[in-house]
């Protein structure tokens, strides 16, 4: 039987699986960090209305996680051409690993930025400290933005 394609042909499995894996924790990490972050907005709303709008912060910051996984899954499929160049396992193993990075640092700076706002909107002196703890929470995110796509 003749294929016409060159390589390993279980590779793109896994570099298909490293995309899904970047998105699906990606976004499960902007889901939970906006879920968390909006029942401290809910609260905020009740207890100070006059601080709606600075507490709506880890919200937006938590739904940019979602994009950055996204990102990865774009560039890890259409690193994914076996007719054009030879994919090999080594390359699904890479793209696995990279979907993963993101996606598990994606899950966790949105478990970061869900803590950190529902906690942070219930004390008005603590917006600062929000905006730099989900901006350190996002950072690991970006390292690993970065450090995915030079796959």
């Amino acid at each position: 039987m003749s294929s016409s394609f060159s390589g390993d042909e279980t590779a793109p499995f896994f570099g298909f699986l490293g995309a899904a894996a970047a998105l699906v924790f990606s976004c499960m990490g902007a889901a939970y960090g906006t879920a968390k972050s909006g029942v401290g907005v809910a609260s905020m709303g009740v207890m100070r209305p006059e601080l709606v709008m600075k507490s709506i912060v880890p919200v937006v910051m938590a739904g940019v996680l979602g994009i950055y996984g996204l990102i990865i899954a774009v560039i890890i499929s259409t690193g994914i051409n076996p007719k054009a160049k030879s994919y090999y396992l080594f390359d699904g193993y890479a793209h696995l690993s990279s979907g993963l990075a993101c996606g598990l640092a994606g899950l966790s700076a949105g478990m970061a930025i869900g803590i950190v706002g529902d906690a942070g909107v219930r004390h008005p002196s603590f917006v600062f400290k929000i905006g730099m703890l989900g901006i350190t929470s996002m950072e690991t995110d970006l390292i690993a933005l970065i450090s995915c796509t030079q796959t």
